[in-house]
């Protein structure tokens, strides 16, 4: 009698970590704006496959009844003195650092990414958090503006909160996402109605949670849970201005209803980003910088990089170092440091990236280094994968992997490079690595994109939130960070008082002549040098 083969099991994978507790859980899916009795959706831990939470369902009554309640609290908000908000923000920054083991053991849970990735969406709150509470209220208060006529006309800015903002948020960074423009559209004045994505959705409820206890209002932020085919409709409606971050043919929809309501919208869509290395680069610097651009969280990272442009001078150097670095990348389930490279997120993440790279190799492409699942570590592993021989029939070529998958290309000069970088249809993120700091920026100022960073991945212009951070193309609409993350949450208004003498003529003064004197003015006004 023969004994059939023992099926393999899979693997175990890390338990929850010690703070992940069922209190902690209680607490955050009782932050859901959802019904008693809603239905409940399972999510489950990308390391094991095992469930996570249980989480209620909101329905499109629950969305309105949430934006109900923000409208009202908006109100008592928006009269709240700037100088308040900030003393709630930088308690809600000094929480966030204190409190990060708790953010660092969900986001690891839900999304599935290393420890070391996690951390850097806790630096990203800090900073963001810290900038908008140290420089709100310059770019809210009221400017003074030239009036019509120099001395006659006093002419004021003033910016309002658009009332109520919606914010969808991605699962890729579940912090960063949910909270940095959230952070700006609070500081603004405004209330948030928030949908993250259910599969990391206690990470978002976390970062609400802690601005409660940093001393928010009550329903200032809300958070409501469930599919967009459900509720995004009842989102919409309701929504005096609308921030989404994810796919570019879901930020189309949002666009289109957003001007069918003459509401606003920023979105931060897709990309297929490139790295330029050039002839003169460094090529063990520019080796690990690769390696830092295309395969943190596992490759889900909107401004990470999936195409690599190389001098062809340089090629087989830069090839062979990259290699080498990326094979020696340990990948595993951890809640510690000790990993580089962390699981997949979604089943259907890890179906993308197998489909992409077996529609290459059946076409001709060349793999140099990793290519496989690896469900011996757990159920959306996937090895991080780098490709050579990838031609326009392939699907990977101009489309978004979101994954640890990079396709590297030779380029003959300058000129080509530029030119390879900017084909497609995306425009969010780049990189160029040259040891002539001009002649890299040089290149990244003809780049199509919204960041283009010199000899760093995606973390010099993302951290520098003084700038605006966005993209060109199918990429997006609108920018987060600097003036421009604050200020398109709120409404301009101009107040003009004339005083004494207008445009319309004096009394008993002729309107030719006083046209002729208009005109004069004019002229003198320009000889003056005056705008």
């Amino acid at each position: 009698m023969t004994t059939a083969p023992a099926t393999p099991k899979a693997p175990r994978g890390p338990s929850l970590p010690a703070t992940v507790t069922p209190a902690l859980l209680e607490r955050l899916v009782a932050r859901v704006s959802a019904s008693p009795d809603a239905a409940r959706v399972t999510t489950t831990a990308p390391y094991t496959g095992a469930p996570l939470a249980d989480l209620p369902v909101s329905t499109p009554a629950d969305v309105e009844a949430a934006f109900a309640r923000a409208r009202t609290a908006q109100r008592q908000w928006a009269a709240t003195p700037v100088a308040e908000r900030k003393k709630i923000l930088l308690r809600y920054h000094d929480l966030v650092l204190a409190r990060q083991d708790e953010a660092l053991d969900l986001m690891q849970a839900e999304n599935g990414k290393t420890r070391r990735d996690a951390f850097l969406e806790i630096l990203d709150i800090g900073i963001v958090s810290r900038y908008y509470a140290r420089t709100a209220a310059t770019y809210l208060r009221p400017k003074r503006r030239r009036g019509a006529i120099p001395l006659l006309t006093h002419t004021t800015e003033l910016r309002h909160p658009k009332g109520v903002v919606t914010v969808i948020s991605p699962w890729n960074y579940p912090l960063s996402m949910a909270a940095g423009d959230t952070i700006a559209a609070l500081m603004a004045g405004n209330a948030v109605v928030q949908k993250p994505d259910t599969q990391t959705g206690l990470t978002a409820l976390w970062s609400m949670d802690l601005m409660y206890e940093a001393g928010l209002p009550r329903d200032v932020w809300q958070m409501v849970i469930g599919r967009g085919s459900s509720i995004g409709a009842a989102l919409m409606d309701n929504a005096d201005y609308m921030m989404f971050t994810g796919s570019t043919a879901t930020g189309r929809q949002i666009a289109a209803d957003a001007g069918k309501r003459l509401i606003g919208a920023s979105l931060e869509l897709g990309g297929k980003n490139p790295m330029i290395v050039l002839a003169d680069a460094d090529i063990d610097k520019a080796a690990a910088g690769a390696v830092a651009a295309c395969f943190p969280s596992a490759g889900q990272l909107c401004v990470s990089v999936e195409r690599l442009y190389v001098a062809e001078s340089v090629r087989d150097k830069f090839v062979a170092a990259f290699v080498a670095r990326t094979k020696k990348l340990r990948i595993g389930a951890g809640y510690d440091f000790g990993y580089d490279v962390g699981s997949l997120t979604t089943p259907a993440q890890l179906d993308t990236v197998t489909t992409h790279i077996a529609d290459a190799t059946a076409k001709g492409a060349t793999i140099l280094a990793g290519g496989r699942a690896r469900p011996d570590l757990g159920p959306l592993f996937h090895e991080p994968t780098i490709l050579t021989d990838v031609t326009p029939d392939m699907t990977l070529y101009d489309h978004e992997t979101f994954g640890p998958v990079v396709s590297i290309h030779p380029f003959r000069d300058e000129e080509e490079a530029i030119s390879l970088a900017n084909a497609g249809s995306y425009g969010l993120n780049a990189s160029a690595w040259s040891r002539n700091g001009a002649r890299g920026r040089a290149v990244a100022a003809r780049v199509h994109a919204g960041t283009v960073n010199v000899n760093e991945a995606f973390a010099a212009a993302w951290g520098s939130v003084d700038a605006p951070m966005g993209g060109m193309g199918d990429s997006g609409l609108g920018r987060r960070h600097g003036a421009d993350g604050i200020l398109k949450c709120t409404e301009a208004q101009t107040v003009a008082h004339q005083r004494i003498q207008g445009f319309t003529p004096p009394a008993g003064l002729h309107p030719e002549k006083w046209a002729t004197l208009l005109t004069r003015s004019l002229k003198l006004l320009k000889a003056a040098g005056l705008r």
